[in-house]
């Protein structure tokens, strides 16, 4: 798919979310749930920047996709990677969805969270926390 295409789909599919809103704080288009930001998708110049919160798989993330780096301004080191792509990328948009339900889940409150359904594997994960 590519970089316009991917943009418009990531970021609708982000907006359908429970309580997710649009924002552009900085010039560049986010969306957010409450008042917090759970996927950047950077400034509107060419490319494509997509930036999620993945405390399950951002190690994976990281030495996986050479496309994938921890965040500047110290956003790394709170778990958040960033994607980035030119014109001519193939995005690959399953994962990125991925990563932006990990993201909305990381960031949105518990409320919200359990109007969605389970993931594969999150019944057992949260099993064992408890």
């Amino acid at each position: 798919m590519t970089v316009g295409e991917a943009k418009k789909r990531l970021l609708r599919s982000a907006l359908a979310y429970p309580d997710a809103w649009k924002d552009h704080p900085w010039g560049e288009t986010v969306v957010k749930v409450g008042k917090k930001v759970f996927v950047f998708f950077g400034l509107p110049r060419g490319g494509l920047n997509v930036t999620c919160k993945l405390p399950h798989t951002f190690d994976v993330a990281l030495s996986t996709f050479s496309f994938a780096e921890a965040t500047g301004y110290g956003l790394g080191a709170s778990g958040w990677v960033t994607a980035t792509f030119d014109g001519k990328d193939n995005v690959p948009v399953p994962l990125l969805l991925d990563w932006i339900d990990e993201s909305y889940r990381a960031v949105a409150p518990a409320k919200l969270v359990k109007q969605l359904p389970e993931r594969p594997g999150e019944e057992r994960r949260s099993r064992r926390r408890g």
